[in-house]
């Protein structure tokens, strides 16, 4: 850990639960941390030097703060949404950016990073036309399901998957809401598996750090398909490397990309690989925890370091960096709960005392409520604990230990959370 910036002020963009490592880490580092947000409640915001009320979408009252309180650095946290103020509050005051303008504009909206990916040969979903007019030899081609979001949304905000053409017309307007460029894209509904890719940058060279495969939840029929947790490695990284690994690196060094980390999504299907997200900064999902367990590295202090230096450090992702995770297994475990007051959480206590457990994110305690409007995003994710294990037969065990162990109740004694996954399919362990 870099000690050399102890007394650095470090102005941190957003403050939602999953940014609480990233200030943890800042301030263990000795840093000043300064997080911004404009609800006074925001979860990284307990952990801040200082709490400060400022919007992330204010460029210029961010550069304000910046200038009245000596900041030394900027750092964006886990929000998508908050990649170009990021950009723009860095350019103003001259402070190390790991970002540009041209590659946000790629990133920032769907329809635009899908149209450059099918450039370098990497496809995205299939796609229906349709604009707000609705218009009826548009809607005569569309083949349900099919899912509804907006250009510019995150975390399944916006989005709805339609079955048929009467649910449409209220899907458009829930994406249009949604959007702040009133922009919305009709795709083919995936139903197969789903990837994440998760791509380190220093100085120009590009490393796939994990590649694994994602489970989602089907309990909740009508809404975007939230996150249950992942395995790593993927069973299909060895495709992946042949097919689509050599094009995404071209495609990452065409748009400028020297430093950083990228997340892609995606779903595989018949050998093919279909991109449907991006996010060029820190994951909610948060694979850097694992990939610090594994590999020794950490991705957080990587962006600290650049954010008040102008350098990563002197990690050398050639030898440190492996999407095999150096034959270990590992995963994540999302909670994820129906609407409803927490009235009791059991099994969680044991997390901390277990050396298999790495990390355990929580998102919501006990007398917390979730929302309606929460269900279909990961708001409704409880927590997410970090597993690695030396076999798959270990992580196996594992993880299905803590699906039977926690347990979450309201004050009626009702069960609120969802399903887990099926570890024995997931992991190919299956007779």
């Amino acid at each position: 850990m870099n000690t050399e910036l102890k007394g650095k002020k470090l102005l941190i963009m957003g403050a939602n639960p999953e940014t609480v490592p990233l200030v943890e880490l800042a301030n263990r580092m000795g840093i000043m941390t300064y997080v911004a947000s404009n609800r006074p409640d925001d979860a990284a915001k307990k952990y801040a030097y200082k709490s400060c009320e400022v919007d992330g979408m204010d460029v210029p009252g961010l550069v304000s703060l910046a200038r009245q309180e000596r900041i030394d650095g900027v750092l964006v946290g886990v929000a998508d949404i908050l990649v170009p103020a990021y950009c723009k509050v860095c350019s103003a005051l001259g402070f190390h950016c790991y970002a540009s303008q041209d590659i946000v504009d790629v990133f920032s909206y769907k329809d635009v990073f899908k149209a450059t990916c099918e450039r370098y040969g990497i496809h995205g979903i299939p796609e229906y036309y349709l604009d707000a007019d609705m218009r009826r030899e548009d809607l005569d081609k569309i083949k349900y399901p099919v899912m509804v979001k907006p250009v510019d949304s995150c975390s399944g905000m916006g989005m709805t998957v339609c079955f048929s053409e009467d649910e449409l017309a209220g899907a458009v307007r829930k994406a249009l809401d949604a959007s702040k460029v009133k922009r919305f894209i009709v795709e083919r509904y995936m139903q197969c598996e789903d990837m994440g890719m998760y791509y380190t940058f220093k100085d120009g060279y590009c490393s796939a750090s994990c590649i694994y495969d994602r489970y989602t939840t089907d309990e909740q029929k009508g809404l975007s398909r939230v996150c249950l947790g992942g395995t790593y490695p993927s069973k299909h990284i060895g495709t992946y490397y042949k097919r689509m690994h050599d094009n995404a690196c071209r495609m990452f060094r065409d748009i400028g990309i020297r430093n950083g980390v990228l997340m892609l999504s995606a779903f595989y299907e018949d050998g093919e690989f279909y991109v449907y997200d991006t996010g060029f900064r820190l994951q909610g999902e948060a694979p850097h925890l694992l990939m610090k367990a594994v590999h020794g590295f950490d991705q957080r202090e990587m962006l600290i370091n650049f954010a008040l230096t102008g350098s990563e450090g002197d990690i050398d992702l050639a030898t440190r960096d492996d999407p095999f995770f150096r034959g270990k297994w590992a995963a994540t475990l999302w909670i994820l709960l129906r609407e409803g007051t927490i009235a009791r959480i059991d099994g969680l206590d044991e997390a901390e005392k277990d050396s298999r457990v790495v990390a355990d994110i929580r998102r919501l305690y006990e007398g917390d409520r979730v929302l309606p409007e929460w269900i279909g995003t990961e708001k409704q994710v409880m927590t997410r604990l970090y597993l690695v294990c030396e076999s798959k037969q270990e992580l196996a065990g594992t993880l299905k230990e803590y699906m039977d162990k926690i347990r979450v109740y309201d004050a009626d004694g009702n069960s609120m959370a969802l399903h887990g996954f099926d570890v024995d399919d997931a992991l190919e362990l299956k007779q």
